[in-house]
């Protein structure tokens, strides 16, 4: 399940505590505050402009590991990673690099293909469940979209924000789309990019049915299977990670089985401190 499902689930578990943190933007050439600037923490609902003397404050931060987020227009986006606890938080000076942009010849005109390539790209990044139905991106014009015939990829960024309404789970959703991969030939998809989450407004009777709607999309999701596999308790959740055992189908055409595939029944038993070892 796709539409941003996933992420009101990568939130920071705990959360016993709240915080502030606060800092300024410069730029590199002659320490001059950049004013105007996103600062965001990433997969969260926190985040601020930056005032006039570049400085910003990030209100009401619960405790956790995050990915703090700078983008401006002209400068490289600048990404750092911030612990929370139970004090407030003031941040060096970050200092953000200009953005420099190779020139080339464009020719401006229509493309023919746009509204393939968009509808192909809508469909990989919200998906096409019940839930999915219900987002919308709201400026589709930020999406910058390539195809190449040779190699059937579709790849892709946003120039900035992707502003998503998601009103199956009541958010309004900014997302810098970083990269966007899907590869036709060897059937791959992949993108990343950082979030920033605003809930919506709405009546108690949408906000019951907006929470029902989290439930329902977290139970059975990967990030509970994560969260079970790190607890080492995925039972609980009602999982079982199985061995899938693969071979080769020597008879192999281009139109049958490229692989036997087998599934023990025996569920696999995971020690976490062996996933995370440095030395292993």
């Amino acid at each position: 399940m796709k539409c941003f499902l996933f992420v009101f689930f990568i939130l920071p578990i705990a959360c016993f505590g709240q915080v502030n943190i606060t800092g300024k933007i410069v730029n590199t050439a002659d320490k001059k505050p950049v004013a105007n600037a996103s600062v965001f923490l990433s997969n969260a609902t926190v985040g601020d402009k930056t005032n006039d003397d570049g400085a910003y404050v990030l209100r009401n931060v619960k405790q956790g590991q995050y990915e703090l987020v700078v983008t401006v227009i002209g400068y490289e986006t600048y990404r750092q990673t911030v612990m929370a606890g139970t004090d407030n938080i003031a941040l060096p000076d970050i200092i953000l690099t200009p953005k420099t942009t190779e020139l080339k010849e464009v020719s401006i005109r229509p493309d023919p293909d746009w509204e393939w390539k968009y509808d192909t790209f809508k469909l990989e990044f919200l998906g096409s469940s019940e839930m999915a139905k219900q987002c919308k991106i709201l400026n589709p014009q930020m999406v910058d979209l390539d195809f190449d015939k040779a190699t059937r990829k579709l790849t892709g960024s946003s120039f900035d924000f992707l502003e998503i309404e998601n009103k199956a789970l009541g958010y309004r959703i900014k997302y810098l789309l970083t990269q966007f991969v899907k590869d036709s030939k060897n059937n791959m998809l992949y993108y990343e990019g950082s979030t920033l989450f605003e809930e919506m407004k709405g009546s108690a009777r949408d906000k019951n049915r907006w929470l029902k709607n989290r439930k329902l999309a977290y139970e059975g999701s990967s990030m509970q299977f994560l969260r079970g596999l790190v607890g080492n308790d995925i039972g609980s959740y009602g999982f079982k990670a199985l061995r899938l055992i693969r071979k080769p189908n020597p008879a192999y055409n281009g139109l049958n089985e490229k692989y036997f595939q087998t599934l023990v029944n025996v569920p696999l038993t995971v020690n976490c401190r062996r996933l995370y070892h440095p030395n292993r």
